[in-house]
C-alpha cells in the first residue's frame, strides 16, 4: 500500500494547493508487458547511477551509441569539391555569428540547458519500480513527444528546433516498461549519415542575412546532390495522435511520421506517412480527433506561397476530403485550432511570417500590431471557403486552444484558450515577461461580435501562467467543465498543474514540490468511451516529472477527481521537458498490428 498524508493549503477563496508526499514503496513486479512467454529482463532504476544533468553531444564524426553507425555518402570529385566549398562558407558564417551574443530565444546555452538538454536513445527497460499502485483501468502506452537535437548546435538554436524523440511508458497488468527513440525523419537520417547538422534550424538560425545565406547553402547542397530535401525537412517533435491504427508524430513543417509501438514496448519509425498518397502538403501538429465520429480534422499552412491556409479532414477509415483553400492576406502561424460538434474554429492571429524581414536583419516570425485578430467558423463538412464566418477578436493570441463548443441557448461559439502577451515572445526576445491567461472567448455567429474574459478572477489571486494541457478528450468539441493545465512557473518550467473549473473559476493546484518540474498534464478518462459529462473528471492526470536535485525522472499518475497520487513509475533515465503526448489503450495497440500488417 501507499501511505499519503496530503497537506492542503488555502491560497485564496477559490484556489487550493495540494502537496502530497510519497511514503512507501510497493514491491516491484516482474511481469512482462505483453508476451507472457517472453524472457524477463528486470531493471531497477533505484539502484542505477543518476544520469548526468547535461547531455554530452557526440562528436560530428560519430553518432550516439544507441544509434546505428552512419554511412558516409559516395560523392564524386565534383561533389566533394562543392561540399568543401559549402563547408568553408558555412564555417566562416558560423564564426561570424558566434562573435556576437545570441538573443535568449536562439542561444543554445539557454534553450537546451539543464533538463531541456537532450538525451540518448534508451532501449526497452522492463519491470520498472513503482511507488503506489497503477489503477487497473490504465492498460496501454503513454507516449510523449519532444525536441531532442542529435548534434550539438554550431550556431543559433531554439528549443522547438530539436529532432523529434518519443518517450513511451507501456503499462499492462500494473507493470511498466520505458523506452525512448528518435523519430527517424528524412532530416535526422541524412544528418546522421553525414555526421553533423546540415539542415537549417527554422527558428534559431533563419534570422537576417545569415539566415538567407543558410537557406542558400541548404538548397545549393541539394542542387549538387549532397543531400535530399525532396522528402521533407520536418522534425516531427511536437504532437502525437493515434488515428486509424497508427501513431503519428507531427510538427507543422512537414507531413506526419508513422511510429509503431512494438509488442515489447519499444518504438520503431515506419516512415513518413502521407495517408496513402492523399496528403501532399504539411499538416499542423494539433489535428483534432472527434470522439464520436472518429474523424480527424486538420489544417495546413504555407509560409511562402498562397494558398497560405488549407482545411481538410479524414474519415474514420483514413479517406481524405478535398482541400478547402482559405484565402489570407499573408502567411500566418496556425499552431492550433478547435472543433465543436458541427464546426471548426480557426484562429487568424497577429503572429505572421514576413520573409522580407530577413533582408533587414530580423526574424521572419513577427508580431503584426496592425493586424486585427479574428476567428473563422466553418461547418466541418464545408466544401468552399465562402462558407466561413469571420468574427473579429482584437488583440487575441492563443498559441493553444483547449476546447470549443456551441451554446444551445444562443448563437455563441465558446472557445477556451490561453491568451499570450506579448504574442511573439517565445520566438523573439523582448523586455516584457510572457503572460498567459486562461480565457473564455465568445463568438456570436449572428451579430459577428466577440467577447473575451479571464476564466479565473484576477482579483482573487496572484497571476500564474497556464500553458499546455487539455480537457477530457471524450468530450472534445462539447461543453466541458474542467481543464487540466500546466502551471508554467517559473517560466518556462512547469512546477505543477491546475485543475480549473471553467464554470466557477475555481482552481485546485497540484504542486510537485522541491526542485521537481514537469510538462503537459495528460488527462486519461477511466473509461475509453465515456461521454458522461456528469462524471467528467473520472480519470487520471499523468505526466513526466523530473527532480533536478536528485537527477531522477518519473511518470506520475494522479487521481483527477481528488488530486491524490495513485502511483509513481520510476524511470531508468532522465526524461527532458518536452511537448505533447497521448495514451494508446491496449486494444488499440492490437488493432495497430492489424493495420500495419496490411
Amino acid at each position: 500500500m501507499i501511505i499519503m498524508n496530503p497537506t492542503i493549503t488555502p491560497t485564496s477563496t477559490n484556489t487550493t494547493t495540494i502537496n502530497i508526499p510519497y511514503k512507501a514503496h510497493l514491491p516491484i513486479s516482474s511481469k512482462p508487458i505483453f508476451n507472457p512467454k517472453k524472457p524477463i529482463n528486470i531493471h531497477c532504476a533505484l539502484h542505477s547511477a543518476a544520469p548526468p544533468s547535461i547531455f554530452h553531444f557526440p562528436n560530428h564524426d560519430s553518432s550516439p551509441k544507441s544509434s546505428p553507425p552512419h554511412h558516409l555518402p559516395q560523392w564524386n570529385l565534383f561533389q566533394k569539391a562543392a561540399a568543401s566549398t559549402f563547408d568553408f562558407i558555412e564555417n566562416t558564417l558560423t564564426t561570424r555569428e558566434r562573435a556576437h551574443p545570441f538573443p535568449k530565444t536562439s542561444d543554445p546555452e539557454i534553450q537546451i540547458s539543464g533538463n531541456f538538454a537532450p538525451v540518448q536513445e534508451t532501449p526497452v527497460k522492463q519491470s520498472l519500480p513503482i511507488i503506489g499502485e497503477i489503477p487497473s483501468s490504465i492498460d496501454g502506452v503513454y507516449v510523449r513527444n519532444g525536441a531532442n537535437p542529435l548534434f550539438k548546435p554550431t550556431a543559433g538554436h531554439h528549443l522547438f528546433d530539436g529532432d523529434g524523440m518519443v518517450h513511451a511508458v507501456t503499462i499492462h497488468n500494473g507493470v511498466a516498461s520505458y523506452a525512448c527513440r528518435f523519430t527517424e525523419t528524412n532530416r535526422l537520417t541524412q544528418e546522421r549519415d553525414l555526421g553533423r547538422a546540415v539542415f537549417p534550424k527554422s527558428i534559431g538560425e533563419l534570422h537576417g542575412h545569415s539566415g538567407i545565406a543558410r537557406l542558400f547553402l541548404f538548397y545549393a547542397r541539394g542542387l549538387f546532390g549532397l543531400l535530399n530535401h525532396e522528402n521533407g525537412m520536418g522534425v516531427a517533435n511536437a504532437g502525437l495522435v493515434y488515428f486509424n491504427g497508427r501513431l503519428l508524430a507531427m510538427s507543422e513543417d512537414d507531413i506526419p511520421y508513422h511510429v509503431r509501438v512494438t509488442s515489447n514496448g519499444d518504438l520503431k519509425t515506419v516512415g513518413r506517412f502521407d495517408f496513402n498518397g492523399q496528403l501532399n502538403s504539411s499538416m499542423i501538429a494539433h489535428p483534432k480527433l472527434d470522439p464520436q465520429s472518429k474523424e480527424l480534422f486538420a489544417l495546413s499552412y504555407d509560409v511562402i506561397k498562397p494558398p497560405f491556409l488549407k482545411y481538410f479532414k479524414f474519415s474514420r477509415d483514413g479517406e481524405k476530403s478535398e482541400d478547402v483553400e482559405i484565402p489570407l492576406k499573408e502567411p500566418t502561424m496556425m499552431h492550433d485550432f478547435a472543433i465543436t460538434q458541427n464546426f471548426v474554429v480557426i484562429p487568424d492571429q497577429q503572429v505572421v511570417f514576413k520573409m522580407k524581414e530577413m533582408i533587414t536583419g530580423g526574424s521572419p516570425v513577427v508580431f503584426d500590431k496592425n493586424k486585427k485578430s479574428r476567428f473563422g467558423v466553418m461547418r466541418k463538412d464545408a466544401k468552399k471557403a465562402s462558407e466561413i464566418i469571420w468574427v473579429d477578436s482584437p488583440d487575441t493570441f492563443c498559441f493553444h486552444v483547449w476546447n470549443a463548443w456551441e451554446e444551445s441557448h444562443s448563437d455563441d461559439i465558446v472557445v477556451i484558450g490561453s491568451c499570450m502577451t506579448p504574442p511573439d515572445s517565445i520566438f523573439n526576445e523582448c523586455d516584457e515577461n510572457l503572460k498567459s491567461v486562461l480565457s473564455e472567448i465568445r463568438l456570436n455567429l449572428r451579430t459577428g461580435q466577440s467577447t473575451r474574459r479571464p476564466i479565473i478572477d484576477p482579483a482573487m489571486y496572484d497571476h500564474f501562467n497556464l500553458e499546455a494541457g487539455m480537457v477530457n478528450r471524450n468530450l472534445l468539441g462539447r461543453k466541458t467543465r474542467f481543464a487540466y493545465l500546466a502551471i508554467a512557473e517559473p517560466w518556462p518550467k512547469v512546477s505543477g498543474f491546475a485543475k480549473v473549473d471553467l464554470e466557477t473559476g475555481e482552481v485546485k493546484k497540484f504542486i510537485y514540490g522541491g526542485e521537481k518540474y514537469g510538462g503537459e498534464p495528460f488527462f486519461l478518462p477511466r473509461g475509453n468511451n465515456s461521454f458522461d459529462s456528469d462524471h467528467e473528471d473520472d480519470g487520471y492526470v499523468m505526466g513526466f516529472v523530473h527532480d533536478e536535485k536528485e537527477e531522477s525522472s518519473e511518470l506520475l499518475i494522479v487521481n483527477a477527481s481528488n488530486l491524490e497520487v495513485e502511483a509513481s513509475i520510476k524511470l531508468p533515465s532522465r526524461v527532458p521537458y518536452g511537448f505533447h503526448g497521448t495514451f494508446v489503450r491496449l486494444e488499440d495497440l492490437q488493432d495497430q498490428d492489424i493495420v500495419c500488417d496490411i
